[in-house]
């Protein structure tokens, strides 16, 4: 009885997390839901949903997946140098790394774009530079390459973090055995790091590609307004037409095609580790 008692009174300390997510989670949901089934009149439709199909909203939407795809492969690219050369350094000087890597996300988020659009304008830092040179200027200002150098910044550590807990947890006998056994370096890597890192690879792969599709705000600063993501549509939709049904129908919509890909990968994940441990 006294273990039971105890049990429901420490049951009780996640009452603040409880009403914490039914206030702003569950119930701003219901109230989306709510908008992105209706009509502005109040009448139920699919319409806001199946909006996601009209053709400008649809190349916004590809546009995001572009650079949502292309993101998390360049973060997996950089990453994986990055991790084993972290995993070659002693602990202090892991430690450093890691907090040199983490460190820039310590300051506001929109001074640290507003810092990529003062060096990738076309009179700015990065040209100021290649002149210096000698070599000709880019017109980088206002593009999608802008717009993807800005994702990969801002999203590249959460890809880096959880490849690197993963990596390092690797036994070190595993690799001395491969390497005793004639592998080389890459062969090492290819046969056993890479397919004992991905439960991280795929957690990271969420971490970077559900963010850098619903982000909206890289876009408007790097890409001047000239170019939309998904995310821009819909943020329009709320604050410029006030049409909250439409808004909340492609939120809706992205949201669904959000949870299929998360669900893929935590399918694979789950799958991956199973694979690990046999």
């Amino acid at each position: 009885m006294n273990k039971k008692k105890t049990i429901n009174r420490r049951s009780w300390l996640s009452a603040p997390y409880v009403v914490w997510v039914v206030g702003f989670t569950v119930i701003p949901l219901l109230v989306i839901f709510q908008y992105a089934l209706t009509s502005r009149d109040g009448v139920f439709t699919l319409a806001n949903i199946t909006a996601i199909f009209e053709p400008v909203h649809l190349k916004a939407m590809l546009f995001s997946l572009e650079i949502a795809v292309g993101c998390t492969i360049i973060c997996i690219l950089l990453s994986y140098p990055l991790v084993m050369a972290m995993r070659r350094l002693n602990m202090g000087r892991q430690g450093f790394t890691l907090f040199i890597l983490i460190l820039p996300m310590w300051m506001n988020f929109i001074l640290r774009i507003l810092a990529w659009q003062l060096i990738l304008s076309n009179n700015g830092i990065l040209n100021f530079l290649l002149q210096k040179i000698g070599l000709a200027p880019l017109s980088l200002a206002n593009t999608g390459t802008a717009i993807m150098i800005g994702v990969i910044y801002d999203y590249l550590p959460y890809m880096v973090l959880p490849i690197f807990n993963a990596v390092n947890e690797i036994d070190e006998d595993i690799i001395e055995a491969a390497k005793d056994l004639g592998a080389n370096s890459l062969t090492v890597f290819l046969k056993v790091i890479l397919p004992l890192s991905v439960p991280g690879l795929l957690s990271g792969i969420v971490m970077v590609f559900v963010p850098s599709m619903t982000s909206f705000v890289i876009a408007d600063v790097l890409g001047g307004g000239k170019l939309q993501l998904i995310g821009n549509v819909i943020e329009q939709e709320f604050t410029k037409s006030a049409n909250w049904n439409m808004g909340s129908g492609l939120s809706v919509s992205l949201m669904l095609f959000v949870l299929i890909s998360m669900a893929f990968t935590t399918k694979n994940e789950t799958e991956g580790k199973s694979s690990t441990i046999w």
